[in-house]
């Protein structure tokens, strides 16, 4: 594991924390990440940013609405929810990477603020994100939103709901959606390190930011059982049938614990006809399109390739 110079300098100005989660210490966490935060001067421009309270199976879902320069009548879109192994995160923890990626896309993109474990375990904090992907497609015209063109993205955890969302949309369905962006995505649920069928969890067991003993915590901090563990909307890469589903972008890092379940989930979506392009990239963590690296100006770009592909046939002013 040979981590990037631009990263080992950022990681000397992160809180470091022990492997193992406790109630106490993700409460600790979600406050800590508030105060990491760049303050919004800081921040990347877009045009217009609205948050909003939407209806949700649990309760309201708050959400963040990303709104790119230029004159569109008509824009494509992208909903993204947030990593955090399912237990820490939030819009506001995400904005800066949301900004990029209107940016880069030029897509209204809409931050999902779901519920979090282990308050809220497995599947209520899936089910807000199923619930906001519907509203985007109910509500596509007063966003001035094409219902052919919504996206779907997510980091880490965010890539785990991302990915089983697709899922839930084929077969309950719902939202057709255009394509899904997932980042170092999370798709099998850790039950042992040592038995696990990932290299990387070993490979990469005390990796910074996320280590294989933490990806296990967030595991159990998330699921209500051991039977969640195989259910496909915790762990799509168990899901018997993918095909159908939209094209992805999934993205890796070569030092993440959780590297070659992604890539494996690449692998059978490419045997189920989906069309998959992956990119690994060599020397970055778990985590690294939150970090102020000069790497991810090409990442972002990538992203915005990837999904602009479909965004030729909407109307512009």
């Amino acid at each position: 594991m040979t981590i990037d110079e631009s990263v080992k300098y950022i990681l000397e100005y992160l809180p470091d924390y022990p492997a193992t989660l406790t109630p106490e210490l993700i409460v600790q966490i979600r406050k800590d990440q508030l105060l990491l935060l760049p303050e919004e001067a800081d921040r990347p421009k877009v045009k217009k940013i609205e948050n909003q309270l939407i209806d949700g199976p649990h309760g309201d879902i708050p959400i963040r609405i990303y709104t790119p320069d230029g004159q569109r009548e008509i824009f494509q879109a992208v909903v993204y929810f947030h990593g955090g192994g399912w237990t820490i995160g939030s819009v506001e923890t995400h904005d800066v990477v949301c900004r990029k990626l209107t940016n880069a896309t030029g897509c209204k993109v809409i931050s999902v603020d779901y519920r979090l474990a282990p308050e809220h375990r497995f599947p209520k904090g899936l089910e807000d994100c199923y619930a906001a992907t519907q509203w985007v497609f109910d509500n596509a015209d007063s966003l001035q939103v094409s219902q052919h063109h919504i996206s779907i993205g997510g980091d880490s955890a965010g890539g785990n709901f991302a990915a089983a969302i697709t899922l839930m949309a084929k077969e309950r369905k719902g939202p057709k959606l255009k394509s899904q962006l997932l980042i170092y995505p999370a798709t099998d649920a850790l039950r042992s390190i040592t038995d696990s069928p990932y290299a990387s969890i070993r490979e990469n067991a005390a990796a910074p930011i996320l280590t294989s003993k933490l990806t296990k915590s967030f595991w159990d901090y998330y699921l209500s059982n051991e039977s969640d563990a195989a259910n496909k909307y915790a762990s799509p890469i168990k899901a018997e049938d993918l095909s159908g589903l939209p094209p992805a972008l999934i993205l890796t890092a070569e030092c993440d614990p959780i590297r070659d379940e992604g890539e494996a989930y690449g692998e059978r979506l490419r045997e189920s006809g989906v069309d998959v392009k992956m990119i690994r990239y060599d020397g970055l963590i778990h985590g690294f399109v939150q970090l102020p690296l000069p790497i991810n100006e090409e990442v972002f770009q990538k992203m915005g390739m990837f999904l602009k592909e479909s965004v030729l046939s909407i109307p512009t002013k």
